[in-house]
């Protein structure tokens, strides 16, 4: 036979949300190898347990949904047999690592070209739709992708994956009948042609026959009521269930028309009659930014939404159908020639579109260099702030080894960008004429990346090795700078530097009075290089001056021939943090409105800062305040540097120095200074991995002053303490671990302490923490009735000033109940609060239901000349959101049992995080 093929017969039984199936697989050997097993994919099986690749894919992004979820909740494939042409029985088994790809062994060697035919009969336990929106739905509808069996490709190895939710199978291409019967108040969507219908009046169901040539794609819509809508073009019937508010019909059709002529120009006649593009499609790969706020404050046109919509999920499809790329391996070019096409969309019909839409000319708004730039312009945007951080990833690394935010962002984004840099290097060529040959050459043909390299640099004359060496296979940066530019008597010279290890080219524009009057390219530039031309009215040199080239720093793209260096970049001060603008030395201004303590009141003041969206290296802050309540001028200031490292496992030394001035009582001030350096560590080659190790080491120096309605007493009024800590984290959603060893060395004590976490989520799906601590105390000189310095049990004192109390010194009132775990973590306030020798705590809790857990602490605490005092308390924990948002009951502890004591509510302990950083934390976790 010359084409795989794959008939089915699926029965559905909606109480049971099973689909009993029938099926045949003819697979052709298509390589020149003999072939003793055949490898097939059962995603449905991806669901069955708390241990399979999905269920870690779900732990690594920090969602609990699939493990907490219900048994019946979870699918599954019962297979009752797999047999050979002859009916024999065919051996086969799970794979231990893939529980979704069953390898089968065949009866007799598959030469090549030769086919070889084997039959299924299972039964498919449908998932519960809201894990990755595929399955059956809430309202007993089904959205069926990756449902049935299906063979994997081998081209000289078998290519079998898990299903991790990545919408990613790699299958090779069948001539597909479907033989589906289901309840006549159903009604079937699919890609697929329709071919029959019958009707069975006694048991009401329907039967309905669908057939399709050289298809990979497996979606089927079985609905209720479907609210599909069937748009006839020129060009396909494209069915949709994208919507827009406030969009009619009428309008829909004719952006509908537009798409369908835009991707039959650029991509190929489509091979199939119809295009299914879903909202679940759309859902899976959003417009991000501006486009995902709600409705009501979107500020775009309904249609140019709309149209943006349908534009990138058809883009995707469309792509996805007729370019069998391994879509595991070889994302990079099906994702960066879909944005590359939403690119040139864009700057054809929407020329004038901002990032910001109508709100860039909005009074007040209109002001930020935001409302200057192009809609386009966020792509480069989101790629960068990726690379800033330091968390790019190169574009052909494995889609299952990219980080979230890699994976559904930024990825893509530099792909796109990167084939828009290669358009405009390759000025020789159309590469958009040339990348539509491609596509229209290879339609339905297995194609690899290397095929898309060949073809591409067998048209143009120029070398674009880089675009493949560096670009896409590395995560080397673009970051030059014009070093000088000498005037001589009827030539310029201008030396350009790459500080980077690299051999991508840079454009170069010349401009007079800030419009272009010329542009070169310049390439191969290893260290530095300097190119003479000819002296004409030029008065100013830029780098990639058109925005195209996805540069690190553009801050130092630019140079005047004759000035010095405000002609280069004019100061600007501006109020608010924007969007980075490369042609001015920017300093922002924000006004602070604050009620930052109990001992201050509302604070006014304003931040000098230069930090913009995007991460810099260099990051100053000058933060002068107000305190109305104390009447008195307080602030902080800071300056920071962090030296990003690259392909080892060291990415990250930060160093810098930080100063301020507040209260932290009554009437009550402290002046401190820290001079800091970080040193970071993560595992280089697995980026989606949650573990990081610090080295830090810092200097605390703290000077405290009383005024005279001070109500605290000082022990010890000026310190300063040098702190070495180590720590190993490992935080997960399921699994979770930190330990870390500090040691604190000043003039009148040096101690060193030891802490461990570990949290776990059961697969019964119960919670248990344990924490341990140990302290210990190597001299101790301090004042013999202070313990300002000591171990606390409960409540630190907190003299490094790192902890956000909301009130520092509080000893009674609903301040003083704020509990942050720390030191020795008890929640009971008890008779020995303090330890000046040596402290040993542990604390464990366990859930009861849902966010209530019971917790309990022991420990012993030993201060100087007594002995050591054996400690416990427990009660009921309320963990509303963990580390965040937690209320601690006390019941019983030394003190007897607590719950019946008097004035109880004052025993009542609360952990609250307010700090936006902090909290930003729960999201930058699931997308970092």
């Amino acid at each position: 036979m010359a084409q795989n093929t794959i008939d089915i017969n699926a029965n559905v039984n909606v109480d049971t949300k099973t689909i009993a199936i029938t099926q045949t697989i003819v697979y052709k050997n298509e390589s020149k190898d003999t072939l003793q097993t055949i490898y097939l994919n059962d995603w449905n099986n991806s669901y069955s347990s708390k241990s399979t690749p999905l269920a870690k894919r779900f732990e690594e992004e920090f969602s609990t949904k699939f493990h907490l979820a219900k048994d019946e909740q979870r699918g599954f494939t019962t297979v009752s047999s797999i047999q050979n042409p002859a009916s024999d029985s065919l051996d086969y088994e799970r794979l231990e690592l893939h529980p979704d790809v069953i390898k089968v062994k065949l009866t007799h060697s598959l030469l090549p070209s030769e086919s070889y035919r084997i039959s299924l009969n299972y039964q498919i336990t449908l998932p519960d739709a809201t894990f990755t929106n595929y399955g059956f739905t809430k309202d007993k509808d089904f959205d069926l992708k990756y449902w049935y069996i299906t063979p994997a490709v081998y081209n000289g190895k078998w290519n079998y994956y898990s299903n991790k939710n990545l919408d990613d199978l790699f299958v090779p291409k069948a001539d597909l009948t479907l033989s589906i019967t289901h309840p006549r108040n159903y009604k079937i969507t699919s890609e697929l042609d329709f071919n029959a219908t019958s009707f069975n009046d006694k048991a009401h169901t329907q039967t309905t026959i669908l057939k399709g040539n050289n298809r990979i794609d497996t979606y089927l819509s079985l609905y209720k009521l479907p609210l599909y809508n069937f748009i006839q073009t020129d060009d396909l019937i494209l069915i949709t269930n994208i919507k827009e508010k406030g969009l009619i019909g009428p309008e829909k059709a004719l952006i509908t028309d537009r798409i369908t002529q835009y991707l039959t120009k650029n991509l190929g006649e489509y091979p199939h009659k119809q295009l299914l593009v879903t909202s679940i499609d759309y859902q899976k790969d959003p417009l991000y930014g501006l486009n995902q706020l709600p409705a009501f404050f979107r500020p775009f046109p309904e249609d140019f939404q709309y149209e943006l919509k349908l534009l990138k999920t058809a883009l995707k499809k469309y792509i996805d159908n007729i370019l069998l790329l391994n879509p595991r391996k070889e994302h990079w070019l099906s994702e960066g020639l879909q944005v590359y096409y939403l690119i040139n969309y864009v700057e054809e019909n929407y020329p004038d579109m901002k990032l910001l839409g109508t709100l860039a000319d909005v009074w007040g708004i209109r002001a930020f260099h935001a409302s200057d730039l192009d809609f386009n312009f966020q792509y480069f945007l989101y790629s960068m702030e990726i690379a800033r951080k330091n968390r790019d990833q190169p574009l052909t690394t494995s889609k299952d080894s990219l980080t979230k935010f890699n994976t559904n962002i930024a990825g893509k984004y530099k792909a796109g960008v990167g084939l828009d840099y290669l358009d405009q290097f390759t000025d020789d060529i159309n590469l958009s004429d040339e990348l539509t040959e491609f596509v229209k050459t290879n339609q339905l043909k297995p194609i690899s990346i290397n095929d898309f390299e060949t073809f591409i640099s067998s048209k143009t004359k120029k070398d674009i090795s880089w675009f493949f060496s560096d670009y896409v296979n590395t995560r080397k940066k673009i970051d030059f700078k014009i070093s000088s530019v000498k005037s001589l008597e009827d030539s310029l010279q201008l030396t350009l530097k790459n500080k980077r290890d690299n051999t991508m080219p840079i454009s170069v524009f010349k401009l007079k009075n800030d419009s272009v009057i010329g542009k070169l390219w310049v390439e191969n530039i290893q260290g530095t290089k300097t190119i003479t031309l000819p002296k004409d009215s030029t008065d100013k040199f830029v780098l990639d001056y058109n925005n195209v080239i996805p540069e690190y720093n553009q801050r130092d793209n630019y140079k005047a021939v004759n000035g010095s260096f405000l002609n280069n970049k004019p100061l600007q001060f501006r109020l608010f943090k924007d969007i980075e603008d490369p042609n001015y030395n920017q300093i922002f201004f924000m006004p602070l409105v604050e009620f930052n303590n109990i001992y201050d009141g509302l604070t006014l003041g304003t931040k000098v800062y230069n930090k913009t969206i995007l991460r810099k290296r260099l990051n100053y802050r000058f933060s002068p305040q107000y305190a109305t309540k104390s009447r008195t001028l307080t602030g902080s200031t800071s300056i920071s540097y962090s030296h990003n490292l690259e392909d080892q496992n060291l990415y990250d030394i930060t160093y810098g120095i930080s100063a301020g001035y507040q209260s932290f009582a009554r009437d009550a001030f402290f002046t401190s200074i820290r001079p800091s350096v970080s040193f970071s560590f993560r595992n280089d080659s697995h980026f989606r991995s949650n573990q990081t190790d610090q080295l830090s080491a810092r200097y605390v120096s703290i000077e405290r002053e009383l005024g005279n309605d001070a109500t605290v007493i000082l022990d010890e009024p000026n310190y300063g303490v040098f702190n070495l800590r180590y720590t190993h984290s490992s935080p997960g959603v399921i699994n979770y671990s930190k330990l870390f060893t500090d040691l604190q060395v000043a003039d009148k004590f040096s101690k060193i302490a030891f802490n461990y976490e570990f949290r776990k989520l059961t697969k019964s799906n119960r919670n248990i923490n344990f924490r341990f601590f140990t302290g210990y105390f190597l001299r101790n000189n301090t004042e013999p009735n202070s313990d300002y310095f000591s171990f606390a049990l409960d409540r630190p004192t907190d003299y490094l000033f790192d902890f956000n109390y909301l009130g520092r010194s509080e000893a009674a009132g609903l301040f003083s109940q704020q509990i942050i775990i720390a030191e020795g973590g008890f929640k009971s306030i008890l008779d020995t609060p303090y330890a000046n020798q040596w402290m040993t705590t542990a604390n464990f809790s366990t859930s009861i239901w849902r966010y209530i857990q019971a917790y309990g602490d022991v420990g012993l605490v030993k201060s100087k000349f007594t002995n050591a005092k054996f400690v416990y308390d427990s009660g009921i924990r309320l963990s509303l959101v963990e580390d965040y948002f937690e209320i601690y009951f006390p019941i019983y502890s030394n003190l007897g049992w607590e719950i019946a004591q008097p004035n109880y509510d004052q025993h009542i302990r609360f952990m609250f995080t307010v700090d936006p950083q902090v909290l930003l934390g729960l999201f930058r976790r699931k997308w970092y």
